[in-house]
């Protein structure tokens, strides 16, 4: 598999990591949000560990065996643990039907025990890596890892071989066992400047700025809201709630939950706790807006929040309110239908202009 370049703000901290060199250590917990680059800087960082031939810069050379190898997916020293909710995305997204796996169990989002020990039983083939070199582990997320699992491996981090590099990506880290994150050097990912991040989005094609607002800054995931699935769903999510006045809650709720179910919503990362968040973003502009103040999320939706919200910030606040005391429910709801309805019925009641 190919690596995107690295962008200019995660460089510093490339260069310090590629300078450590035999001084890396056997475990890097690597904490930052969604779209932050963990991901992207793990691949390139187990990529330029296991080359043969870096460049001048550290990055892998792309030519040599390993390189091969890890481009055809089949390097014996490389492994990659996640959830198997998210593999099964993957396939899916590899072009492999997913019609199959609705008859089955949902997949699980944890880590599980099972492929820790897995793990473990490939790294204790050999003490080192396939040519005498280090063997990459990377952990995404690794906060997905329930207790059993954490634990099996917090045994690996207390007694590291000196071959084996752990990569532990974190979205949460408080969320991890603290005993893990103390066997760990933990790297806290940069934001780029704003004008950092509006460079990176005119490079990469991407015209409508107000997305890095959306994505608090961050432009690896503002590119996600820039085309695609993601993209259509916040253009239909803005769309609906600019229009509130003479629109139907339970028929809105029964269109979002129709959107929800599409076919590549999940993968794509369209759920119900994702739509609850946008809608906490579009109330929280709104109660900004209303006091005079920027939008911050959906700022090339100004004009409709200013005409909706303008002098009713308390409304909206409340609103802004009642929906965070749903929040916790996002995940599991007991009936998607009735939470989403319960939802809207709270917004149009607080906000929608009669």
């Amino acid at each position: 598999m190919s690596l995107e370049a690295l962008p200019d703000w995660l460089m510093p901290l490339w260069q310090d990591l590629r300078g450590r060199g035999a001084r890396l250590p056997h475990a890097l917990l690597f904490c930052g949000p969604e779209g932050s680059g963990k991901r992207l800087l793990a691949g390139h960082l187990a990529h330029a560990l296991l080359c043969r031939t870096p460049d001048a810069q550290g990055f892998a050379c792309g030519a040599c065996p390993d390189c091969a190898w890890i481009a055809s997916g089949n390097h014996p020293d490389y492994f990659c643990v996640v959830p198997a909710a998210d593999l099964a995305a993957e396939e899916s997204e590899d072009g492999e039907s997913a019609e199959p796996a609705k008859k089955e169990k949902a997949k699980s989002t944890q880590i599980l025990i099972d492929q820790v020990r897995a793990l473990q039983a490939s790294l204790e083939v050999g003490a080192v890596g396939h040519a005498g070199g280090r063997r990459m582990v990377i952990i995404d997320p690794a906060e997905a890892m329930n207790l059993a699992a954490a634990n099996a491996l917090l045994k690996a981090l207390e007694e590291p071989t000196g071959s084996t590099v752990y990569l532990m990506l974190s979205n949460a880290p408080r969320r991890l066992l603290p005993t893990i994150r103390s066997r760990c050097q933990v790297l806290d990912f940069p934001r780029p400047s704003p004008q950092q991040a509006a460079v990176w989005m005119k490079q990469q094609g991407i015209s409508n700025l107000a997305l890095l607002g959306f994505a608090s800054g961050l432009p690896l995931a503002a590119r996600v809201y820039a085309k695609g699935v993601l993209a259509d769903a916040r253009k239909q999510f803005a769309s609906d709630l600019a229009n509130l006045a003479g629109r139907d809650p339970l028929k809105l709720a029964a269109d979002w939950e129709s959107r929800l179910k599409a076919k590549g919503a999940q993968e794509a990362g369209f759920t119900m706790p994702i739509l609850i968040a946008w809608l906490q973003r579009w109330l929280s502009d709104g109660a900004r807006v209303a006091e005079g103040g920027s939008a911050r999320f959906f700022s090339d939706y100004t004009s409709e929040l200013t005409r909706q919200a303008l002098g009713r910030g308390e409304a909206w606040l409340a609103a802004y309110r009642e929906i965070e005391a749903h929040r916790r429910m996002a995940s599991h709801p007991l009936n998607a239908r009735l939470f989403l309805e319960e939802l809207l019925l709270t917004v149009f009641r607080r906000i929608a202009i009669r």
